[in-house]
This record gives structure tokens, C-alpha cells and sequence, in this order.
């Protein structure tokens, strides 16, 4: 419960990575495999602000949460 499964794969351009919590309470984290590795580790990061932030129970439109995570 609450793991970090990451894992790479190819994304449309315009996706750099995104987070799906499941329902053992583990969050999986999937990040674009064409990108850099630095910007692989740029999204990483990203994502593990909203893990942190426990922006997946936030009731705010996903606009608001991705400008605060910015």
C-alpha cells in the first residue's frame, strides 16, 4: 500500500507522464520513454508532488492542481 510503481513507455508528444492511484492504495506512475532522461526525471519529480500533495483526493479541477504544481 501507497508504492510507487513507475513505469516508461511511449506517449503522445504533448504527454510527459501521469499518475493513476489504484485500489490498493499504490500509485503508478507512467512516464513518456520518448523523452530526455533528464526531462524523464523533470516529470518524475512532477508526479511525486502530486503524490505528495495527495492531489488524487483534491476535488479542484485538474487545470487549478497542474498550475500549483508548476
Amino acid at each position: 500500500m501507497n508504492e510507487i510503481h513507475v513505469r516508461t513507455l511511449p506517449l503522445p508528444v504533448r504527454v510527459k507522464a501521469f499518475t493513476l492511484p489504484d485500489p490498493q492504495g499504490d500509485y503508478n506512475v507512467y512516464i513518456n520513454s520518448l523523452l530526455s532522461e533528464e526531462q524523464q526525471q523533470i516529470s518524475y519529480a512532477h508526479e511525486r508532488r502530486h503524490i505528495e500533495k495527495d492531489d488524487f483526493s483534491r476535488d479542484l479541477p485538474v487545470a487549478l492542481i497542474e498550475a500549483e504544481n508548476a
